[in-house]
């Protein structure tokens, strides 16, 4: 079988060949991990790290994100760091000086949540915003340098066996199905995983009743914000706005509450239907929506709180475990936690079905708080009238030192 891959292929081209290097000497220290995006990525860096090899499938016949910013808050930068990855990515991450609060209903700005300096101090990492096309770009170049990592390109998992010693995974390619033995199958594959819906028959993610639309800017069309993250906050609506590309480019995420009409979760959107949203909003955020000509528009889903991550030697990560509202700016930090943690689990024992049960033990508390955090702001980021009134007096009665405290507990989580 031939495929794409970033290596080349052994004799015969199959995943088997091309990681013998690697794993001839301890076979069974194996995982295969579906999807080679962010979570994926980190997954197999993290993974290697702790001895094993690492079989990357992704779906897709090349690699790449879709979107356009991240942010990459503490607890997430720490874990790049240590797992090497900061070298490839740091050039293109922007170090904000502080997010401003502002509220349409007040007219203006109403608080300010510092980062810059005062986060390197109170967390001992940086709070950094970056493209996640390049964020992605230098996972992948960290991943192509470690030999214990293969990444195999239009290939997905289309089934699998488990047994007492370990699992067979049945990889569907262009030129059919072939197999390949493992210890473990983490899936990352996304908001709409098939190890999710197919291997462990759990519900997909839900509409949440809410839309984004995504665009970006040059920075030269609002070279104020260059060195700040943006939150507006407006009635059943909202707009963060972010440098990233090495503070080349404005990120906009423009989100309302709406239905659904598309036939797929994300389509082109016109310029004026995003500026309808907002046509009573003031006009320094009007002004930055008046900008992008090209939009798209994403459907947001997330999956509820109590479902199952892991079962037998199968277990999810990320968005398939636990696609979140982005109203923390955290779904790809708890992917990118996810991923050291499972690794440490399965590295402590050697149990693999008890190693999986400790990771989901380990997360789910953390993660499932993260999200109704991001349930709740998108409540208070919506609210109108008189609540409107009484959380933006809230936001300016507090300092802003008082405002980033109450993200410590998210912040400042170690590796």
């Amino acid at each position: 079988m031939t495929s794409p891959s970033t290596r080349g292929p052994g004799p015969d081209g199959s995943p088997d060949e091309e990681n013998d290097a690697s794993a001839a000497s301890n076979p069974t220290r194996r995982i295969v991990v579906a999807g080679g995006g962010i979570g994926g990525l980190t997954a197999a860096l993290a993974l290697e790290r702790v001895g094993f090899s690492v079989l990357v499938l992704e779906r897709s016949d090349k690699l790449g994100e879709v979107g356009a910013g991240i942010q990459i808050s503490p607890n997430a930068w720490r874990v790049l760091d240590e797992l090497g990855a900061i070298p490839a990515t740091e050039a293109a991450m922007v170090y904000p000086e502080a997010t401003r609060i502002g509220s349409a209903r007040a007219g203006g700005i109403v608080g300010r949540v510092p980062f810059g300096e005062t986060a390197r101090h109170r967390y001992g990492a940086p709070y950094a915003v970056i493209h996640r096309g390049d964020l992605h770009a230098g996972l992948a170049e960290t991943a192509r340098s470690r030999p214990g990592i293969e990444i195999h390109l239009g290939m997905a998992v289309a089934d699998a066996q488990e047994d007492e010693d370990g699992i067979t995974v049945e990889i569907q390619g262009s030129e059919g199905v072939s197999s390949y033995r493992a210890e473990a199958l983490i899936a990352a594959d996304g908001v709409w995983s098939t190890v999710r819906r197919r291997l462990l028959r759990l519900p997909s993610a839900d509409y949440s009743g809410r839309v984004a639309f995504r665009a970006t800017v040059p920075v030269e069309a609002a070279p104020d914000l260059a060195s700040f993250t943006g939150l507006w906050m407006g009635e059943k609506s909202h707009l963060v706005h972010y440098p990233i590309s090495a503070g080349r480019e404005i990120n906009l995420v423009a989100i309302v509450e709406s239905d659904w009409h598309e036939e797929t979760w994300s389509a082109p959107a016109e310029r004026d239907e995003v500026l309808g949203y907002f046509k009573d909003w003031p006009q320094e955020p009007r002004r930055l929506l008046e900008h992008p000509h090209n939009w798209l528009k994403w459907a947001l889903c997330d999956i509820g709180p109590g479902a199952i991550w892991a079962e037998g030697r199968i277990a999810l990560l990320g968005d398939a475990a636990h696609a979140m509202l982005p109203f923390m700016a955290q779904g790809g930090a708890m992917a990118i936690e996810d991923a050291y943690v499972v690794a440490r689990c399965l590295a402590n024992d050697p149990d693999v079905d008890e190693a999986l049960l400790a990771y989901e033990r380990a997360r789910k508390d953390r993660v499932e708080r993260v999200m109704r955090t991001a349930r709740d702001n998108a409540r208070t980021y919506h609210m109108k009238g008189m609540m409107a009134f009484l959380r933006d007096t809230g936001i300016r009665y507090l300092s802003g030192t008082r405002l980033l405290s109450r993200f410590d507990w998210i912040y400042d989580w170690r590796p």
